[in-house]
């Protein structure tokens, strides 16, 4: 995915040692987090094979995570999937790092024989509802 200007963009599996620079982001996103709350966590959750956690790095700079959750349901026979979270640093939001991160999580999606992905987000959160509907999503909650 071509970014702005000459950076070197890559989609990576999160690993334990990203835990400080989540935290990080989990605050931009509103949601208070230490470096020890971010490592439990994902102690758990990188255990579990139903999660998929991907970063993205620009020069070697985590700047975005995107975690998803595959999923059995009440609604249908086949599995379906949620992504559970999407921030993209300060910094880098609007330069194509939001989409790239989608990008991974529907092509992780897609390997798991996911067809239906859903996804929630705050009601004031206007330029994230923009941003999934020009990916294709398509609002079905009310507002």
């Amino acid at each position: 995915m071509p970014l702005e200007g000459d950076v070197d963009l890559t989609i990576r599996h999160a690993q334990p040692g990203d835990a400080a620079v989540l935290a990080q982001l989990m605050c931009e996103l509103g949601y208070e987090t230490t470096t020890t709350e971010m490592s439990q966590r994902l102690k758990s959750i990188l255990s579990d094979p139903r999660y998929g956690t991907f970063v993205a790095e620009i020069d070697n700079e985590l700047c975005g995570m995107i975690g998803t959750l595959t999923h059995v349901s009440y609604e249908h026979n086949d599995l379906s999937g949620k992504i559970l979270a999407l921030v993209v640093s300060k910094k880098q939001r609007r330069s194509g790092v939001g989409r790239a991160l989608i990008t991974a999580a529907e092509k992780d999606f897609a390997k798991r024989n996911v067809t239906r992905v859903t996804l929630t987000t705050r009601f004031e959160r206007g330029d994230a509802h923009q941003f999934y509907e020009k990916l294709g999503y398509a609002r079905t909650g009310s507002s």
